[in-house]
């Protein structure tokens, strides 16, 4: 069934691959971006506060970039092996070739490489993504496959996430996907506001905040995790080798994110009870409490003499009217007559 030079009809040729996914790549380099700015004004701080100071902008990035990156990944679950598969439809030729399995939280990627790449005068390297979130439909994505003439392997395992299929592996991946990313989005948006109440002087609002950024990060792995543990994985054969999922880096990240956030949280809390001023010469809250004070006593001395004694005796201000000293007016003398 080969056309135009040993080439699917109607395939197009293997997609341009880049080293990661491209989402995941612009969202590192926007954080990183934002990293090497704070860091050039760096040398402006002077004293500890400088080592502080970089301390929190890396690790508040670093929780941000992975918050945000995670949720565009398709590396939540991975599976690969090395089999001699078919390659064609209605052909018994095999091929020996590496294929791989990736599930996000918005679809599937699969890749297939050949090993060698070139066999049977081809050049056997693809990677083909199947999408099911909101505003795509995967049924579709997978008949525009069929009629473009991908290879067998990834078809073989393209059929098994499609709504019809028996395995049920798109109803539960898809949901488990959403809420996922809905309390990604809301893990988010905590790392977001507490970022917020950490430049201000509210500390431990901004640990509740941080402690809450962990909770939905962990919460989003539960999500995932209930669409290979409530039901077991449909076997997935691919001659005699058979894929088996395991969690992939970004369920890794998640989970260390999450903890971090969580421990991160605590420490902020813990401190703020027993510690306070040293979690505020921490966040660099000491010296504009002192800038305060400053400001608090200039004021003072612009008031009156009059006005700073009141102020400075506030006992005289509550006196009773019958404690004060009654002057009595005095009465002219009576002319004789």
């Amino acid at each position: 069934m080969s056309a135009f030079g040993n080439t699917f009809p109607f395939y197009a040729g293997p997609k341009p691959t880049f080293p990661m996914d491209t989402t995941s790549a612009v969202i590192i380099t926007v954080f990183l971006t934002v990293l090497v700015t704070f860091i050039g004004i760096l040398p402006g701080i002077r004293g500890k506060t400088r080592l502080f100071w970089l301390l929190r902008v890396v690790t508040s990035l670093f929780i941000g970039a992975a918050a945000l990156a995670v949720n565009f990944s398709g590396e939540w679950s991975v599976a690969r092996v090395n089999t001699n598969t078919t390659y064609k439809a209605f052909s018994p030729v095999r091929i020996s070739a590496d294929v791989g399995l990736q599930i996000g939280l918005r679809g599937i990627n699969i890749t297939l490489t050949g090993i060698p790449v070139q066999q049977l005068n081809e050049t056997i390297n693809y990677n083909e993504q199947f999408r099911w979130h909101f505003g795509q439909n995967y049924a579709e994505e997978y008949v525009e496959a069929l009629e473009k003439g991908v290879p067998d392997p990834v078809l073989y395992l393209a059929e098994k996430f499609t709504p019809n299929s028996p395995c049920g592996l798109y109803r539960q991946y898809r949901l488990a996907g959403h809420y996922a990313s809905a309390t990604l989005w809301v893990a988010f948006l905590c790392w977001l506001l507490s970022n917020v109440l950490f430049s201000m002087p509210a500390l431990i609002y901004g640990g509740h905040m941080l402690l809450a950024t962990g909770v939905f990060l962990i919460l989003s792995l539960i999500f995932f995790s209930t669409a290979t543990t409530l039901t077991p994985m449909c076997p997935l054969r691919l001659g005699s080798a058979t894929l088996h999922t395991q969690p992939g880096p970004a369920f890794w990240i998640t989970l260390a994110t999450g903890l971090l956030c969580i421990l991160l949280g605590l420490a902020v809390m813990v401190l703020h009870r027993i510690q306070p001023d040293r979690l505020k010469i921490f966040f660099n809250q000491s010296e504009v409490e002192e800038m305060e004070k400053i400001a608090g006593a200039e004021e003072g001395e612009l008031l009156g003499p009059q006005y700073r004694t009141s102020l400075e005796s506030p006992g005289d201000q509550d006196r009773t009217l019958s404690e004060a000293p009654s002057e009595e007016p005095q009465r002219e003398p009576e002319s004789s007559l």
